[in-house]
């Protein structure tokens, strides 16, 4: 290590060296990140037979996967700014233990209202959870290169999940009730119980922090977010030409601008404002949002193009799509070996620029044929795979080591923010370019070059966007890069593991 590196966290035991050496801690985190990645895909199979079964409206379906959403991404800061502050390990087990209850409580629904109910309580869950899952798993080595590897087994696992997602749960439909997709959470929750509890010590004294927590901060936090999360689902039902969205949005702006206020003034803010100032932090963020914005823009643009403007079943649609998830998947092998040659900063802006790359094929060449929607595809989701755990691990390593888990839930709000961004962004264009219902079947040729005319608009405008967050964090990075004081380990990634 370079002679800027802070002494290693105390972890009581010797950190283990190996990733063998963490395999139940590792098996215990996975869990949690497959929970969250396997949740919501599999579950979306099993909208219509909810629907029937429960006699639900179409905004009680949007409900139960929305709720969720929500709940979790608004709560995410607040649990991250507790677990700092009273035990991440302690958090996430009763987060574990809500989530199985939760999951069990599927059983006896026999409503709309019930089931929300359930997904709330799953959502919260979550957002207890998550964030930890990295948190823990950065503190559990003190080494960046197995932080790094460690991180990109965890995803790998919940990406996996998130790719058989949809099969699994069809295949499960057809032989059981729809409640047996919900309740699959349960086994997961008892292994990552096991995990967490035999291969994790519980938080040393000086990892956490003893200030008082800030809970108007919190509160301004969870209302801007939640807003923030609302609003894009409101320009795509309602348009941007109602007031809804308007106000919504206008609301989460004034919600932001309160809680920087109180962060910048609070004794004890829930989230330094100096902090996520750090270059490193700062930096990893601004990939984390790019990556983000770029990923659900062109997912949500992808999906259209191949049903609606090209006429494709969904099942050929599911395998147009095939090439970003075998990406996903199979990409974790060569995360490390490309961290290992280029750096981890260099590695977390080059994987954020190769998604706003894909993003910009997609936009300029999709309508010459589905080989540069698949060129698009790849791009996109190569990047994302590198992205997703080096940027991430960049913030933690900008932070204090009492404020690790509040940086996780950062980083993963920061996605979720933007990412709401880009579909809203994408549909308000496409609802002003496209004239006519863009569900119904048939267009006309106007409206197929209106379509078009649409997807390179809206792919543009988040391709420069996405750009822009970039270009600013390579700023940052370069900044931390020049700054021996704000780079606080070194560039050198161990083979080891």
């Amino acid at each position: 290590m370079s002679s800027s590196t802070p002494p290693p966290f105390d972890h009581g035991p010797a950190a283990p060296r190996s990733l063998r050496e963490a395999w139940v801690a590792l098996a215990g985190l996975s869990a949690v990140f497959l929970f969250e990645m396997l949740d919501n895909s599999i579950l979306n199979v099993a909208l219509p037979t909810i629907g029937r079964e429960l006699h639900a409206s179409t905004t009680a379906l949007q409900w139960v996967t929305g709720a969720y959403a929500v709940v979790f991404g608004g709560l995410m800061l607040a649990f991250g700014a507790v677990a700092d502050r009273f035990g991440r390990r302690r958090i996430m087990l009763i987060g574990l233990v809500l989530l199985g209850v939760a999951s069990l409580a599927t059983a006896f629904v026999v409503t709309a209202e019930q089931l929300i109910a359930v997904r709330v309580a799953m959502g919260v869950a979550a957002a207890m959870t998550t964030p930890g899952s990295m948190a823990l798993a950065f503190r559990l080595f003190d080494e960046d290169g197995l932080r790094v590897r460690a991180m990109t087994l965890i995803s790998t696992v919940g990406l996996v999940g998130l790719a058989i997602g949809p099969t699994v749960g069809g295949f499960v439909l057809a032989i059981a009730p729809w409640q047996v997709l919900l309740l699959v959470n349960v086994p997961i929750a008892a292994l990552a119980i096991a995990g967490v509890r035999g291969g994790i010590a519980a938080d040393a004294a000086d990892e956490l922090h003893r200030d008082p927590l800030d809970l108007p901060g919190a509160a301004l936090g969870t209302a801007t977010i939640v807003l923030a999360l609302v609003a894009p689902t409101l320009f795509v039902d309602q348009g941007a030409g109602s007031w809804g969205p308007w106000a919504v949005t206008a609301a989460a702006a004034a919600g932001a601008v309160l809680f920087l206020l109180r962060e910048r003034s609070a004794r004890h803010p829930l989230l330094d404002p100096r902090l996520v100032a750090h270059p490193l932090v700062s930096s990893g963020l601004a990939f984390k949002a790019a990556a983000g914005l770029a990923t659900a823009g062109l997912g949500y643009l992808v999906t259209l193009q191949l049903q609606l403007d090209w006429g494709w079943t969904p099942a050929l649609a599911a395998i147009g799509m095939l090439p970003q998830v075998v990406v996903l998947v199979a990409g974790g092998a060569f995360v490390n070996p490309f961290v290992r040659r280029v750096g981890l900063e260099r590695a977390a802006w080059l994987s954020a620029a190769t998604v706003v790359l894909g993003l910009a094929v997609y936009a300029l060449l999709s309508r010459f044929g589905y080989v540069w929607v698949a060129v698009a595809l790849v791009l996109v989701a190569a990047g994302m795979r590198v992205v997703g755990v080096v940027a991430g691990t960049n913030v933690l390593r900008g932070l204090p080591k009492s404020r690790t888990t509040i940086g996780a839930a950062l980083t993963d709000t920061a996605t979720e923010v933007t990412s709401g961004a880009g579909i809203a962004v994408t549909g308000t264009i496409l609802a002003a370019l496209f004239t006519g219902d863009v569900a119904a079947p048939h267009w006309s040729a106007h409206q197929t070059t209106q379509f078009r005319e649409a997807v390179t608009t809206a792919g543009l405008t988040l391709t420069v966007v996405a750009a822009a967050l970039v270009g600013w964090g390579i700023a940052r990075a370069r900044h931390a890069a020049n700054d021996p004081a704000a780079t606080p380990v070194a560039e050198v990634v161990p083979e080891h593991a």
